[in-house]
C-alpha cells in the first residue's frame, strides 16, 4: 500500500506542477482536476483492498487456515479486559480491549482475534479470559480440541457475561 501512496503523491504533484506552469485555470478546469484526483484515490483504495485479499490468500491458504473470533453474550457484570490464545501450546494471540472495542462487542460485534496456519488433524486451543466480575478480578482458562480438515477452519470463542462460573468461555464451530 505504501507504494501506491507514493505513486499517488507523485501523480498528484505532477498534476499540480503542470497546473502551476499553465495559464490561470478556470473553475471548471479545477473542478475537473479535483474529480480526476478523487477517481485516482478510489482506484488506489480498490487496488489496495484487492492486494490485501491476495496477500491473505497467499499467507493463509485455505487448506491450512484457521481463524479465531471473539464475541460476547449475556448482559451480566463480567467486563472483558484481555484475551490470550494458545494453539497447540504456542502463543497465538493476546489482546487487551479498549472501551470502544468493548462497546462494539457488547453491541453484538464479533472480533477476528487471530488468523494463522495449522496442519490438518487434531489441535488444542487454550483460551484465557481476564476481566472483572463486579468488583472482583476474574480469570478463566478453557481448552478446546478441534479437528482441522482441508477447508478453512472458523472457531468462535463466546464469552458469556452472565456467568462467572466455569462456563463463561464457550466454543462454536
Amino acid at each position: 500500500m505504501d507504494r501506491f501512496h507514493k505513486l499517488f503523491v507523485a501523480a498528484a504533484a505532477g498534476v499540480l506542477s503542470c497546473v502551476a506552469m499553465a495559464q490561470p485555470a478556470s473553475r471548471e478546469q479545477l473542478k475537473g482536476l479535483d474529480e480526476q484526483v478523487q477517481d485516482i484515490k478510489k482506484d488506489v483504495l480498490a487496488i489496495s483492498s484487492e492486494l490485501q485479499l491476495l496477500e491473505e490468500k497467499l499467507l493463509y491458504p485455505s487448506n491450512s487456515q484457521v481463524s479465531l473470533f471473539v464475541s460476547l453474550k449475556g448482559a451480566g457484570k463480567l467486563r472483558l479486559d484481555a484475551v490470550r490464545l494458545k494453539i497447540d501450546g504456542q502463543d497465538a494471540a493476546h489482546h487487551i480491549y479498549t472501551f470502544k472495542e468493548l462497546e462494539a462487542l457488547q453491541g453484538g460485534g464479533i472480533q477476528r482475534l487471530h488468523t494463522g496456519n495449522v496442519r490438518t488433524g487434531e489441535h488444542s486451543l487454550e483460551v484465557a479470559v481476564i476481566g472483572k466480575h463486579g468488583d472482583t478480578d476474574f480469570q478463566q482458562v478453557a481448552t478446546y480440541r478441534f479437528k482441522k480438515a482441508v477447508e478453512p477452519k472458523l472457531l468462535e470463542i463466546v464469552v458469556d457475561r452472565s456467568e462467572a462460573s466455569a462456563k463463561a468461555i464457550q466454543f462454536k464451530e
